[in-house]
């Protein structure tokens, strides 16, 4: 029988006149990474902070760790860790004196504070920058410092909110790698992210949510085959990306998928077939969610 780390049905909130969250249905199996895809306003933000205690939700069920969100808040607490989009840390205290002031708040003795210490700081590959201030630090190396404050009371479930944002390509990756060693520590991931290729490269399973409801959910190969089998991408002639037209893949649609555009674009236009992105999922299923609350 799986286990889940995390349970969510019928999950609405509402703030004012505002629907953000509006039945939500997840549920996302012990050391897995989750990622939660989606549009600025899209709801992530508050789903991460009901299923972190920070808000109460309006509607529906949600447990985390097994423990009830709203009944069972400090159990929920004493179960996960979360990192939010900007790092919390000190900026006038050293990597090494933030870490131990948080192993200290957290229940560690002085001499367990130490030692946990040391080796989070060298599991995230701060040692050398130990007794730098953290104001001196890169935007990677204060992310992954906030990681190790996170994880510095060991917990079964971590709740990253958009944790590579602001991050140069290198950084971003760095930490990616981080976040893969967490799985494979048996850590329970659960991620929001803007980033498609973040999603792709780290997600054992990814939710796409709109306009406060999931509008899919799947492997990222099972999200990409729902876009067809070929995508036909169509540039002018400075190379600019115009259109992208998703096909069955055959010969006989690709031909007619041709045909149809002869007449619509510049005949310069030049045409290329690829496998489907995750870019191309998520514009196919966040644009099919706007065209049906418009309509």
């Amino acid at each position: 029988m799986k286990s889940y780390a995390i349970e969510v049905a019928g999950l609405r909130k509402r703030f004012g006149n505002q629907v953000v969250l509006d039945g939500i249905d997840l549920a996302v199996p012990a050391g897995a990474i989750f990622a939660l895809l989606g549009p600025n306003g899209a709801g992530k933000t508050t789903l991460i902070h009901i299923l972190s205690t920070l808000v109460a939700p309006d509607e529906g069920t949600v447990r985390v760790a097994g423990y009830d969100v709203v009944t069972e808040k400090n159990e929920v607490k004493r179960s996960i860790s979360l990192t939010g989009q900007y790092a919390a840390v000190d900026e006038m205290l050293t990597g090494e004196e933030n870490l131990r002031m948080i192993c200290r708040l957290v229940g560690l003795t002085a001499a367990e504070s130490r030692v946990r210490t040391a080796e989070m700081l060298s599991r995230f590959d701060l040692t050398p920058a130990a007794k730098k201030r953290v104001k001196t630090y890169s935007g990677g190396m204060r992310r992954r410092l906030d990681l190790a404050i996170s994880l510095a009371a060991s917990r079964p479930i971590l709740f990253l909110d958009e944790p590579t944002t602001g991050l140069d390509t290198m950084s971003r990756r760095v930490l990616w790698d981080t976040i893969l060693q967490l799985k494979e520590q048996g850590i329970t991931v659960f991620l929001t992210t803007q980033y498609l290729e973040e999603a792709d490269q780290l997600a054992d399973t990814i939710a796409v949510i709109a306009g406060g409801r999931v509008v899919a959910t799947g492997t990222p190969e099972e999200l990409k085959s729902r876009v067809g089998g070929e995508v036909l991408e169509l540039r002018n002639a400075k190379d600019e990306v115009i259109r992208v037209v998703p096909t069955g893949g055959s010969l006989r649609e690709i031909r007619r998928t041709l045909n149809e555009l002869a007449d619509t674009v510049p005949q310069e236009t030049k045409v290329s077939i690829r496998k489907p992105s995750m870019d191309d999922v998520f514009i196919a299923l966040t644009t099919k969610e706007q065209e049906e609350s418009a309509s």
